[in-house]
């Protein structure tokens, strides 16, 4: 029986994904950087039905950011490449990929008029699926307003 298989070249807009965004909260930088540690740890949601999926976030250098599902598994996300409370959280790893991708994620804190301004840049490079930077744009617009909703509470 003879084999057969298709090819064709990538561009780059196949193989990168770029993300950025500015979130603006009202509240202290320090509670802000307090809330983006819960959200993208133990008070993760996933899914549009914001289902909760707990994380493991290790707030420092060379810290493990992962899915602990009990009994040694799980599926790790990335590493605190550099961490500056309050001002810098950068993460690196495969994220929620699980193919030949790197990504680096770095949240970017200042004080602004009136509360924080968080920018958020996310890098991928690797084979990345079109329905994928669908979702992950759409995941990140989540998380964030999650974010900015948990540190404006705490402000109260």
């Amino acid at each position: 029986m003879a084999s057969t298989s298709t090819s064709r070249e990538m561009s780059v807009s196949d193989l990168m994904l770029q993300i950025e965004e500015e979130i603006h909260v009202n509240a202290p930088i320090a509670m802000t950087f307090e809330a983006l540690l819960e959200q993208l740890g133990p008070e993760q949601k996933a899914g549009p039905n914001q289902d909760p999926m707990p994380m493991k976030i290790e707030a420092w250098p060379g810290g493990r950011w992962y899915r602990d599902l009990g009994n040694n598994d799980g599926h790790l996300w990335g590493h605190v490449q550099a961490i500056k409370k309050p001002t810098l959280l950068e993460i690196c790893g495969p994220l929620m990929v699980s193919s030949s991708v790197s990504n680096n994620v770095q949240y970017r804190l200042t004080e602004v008029q009136g509360g924080t301004m968080i920018k958020f840049h996310h890098i991928a490079m690797g084979i990345i699926p079109e329905n994928f930077k669908i979702g992950v744009t759409t995941g990140w617009k989540m998380i964030h307003e999650r974010i900015r909703k948990a540190a404006e509470a705490k402000r109260k």
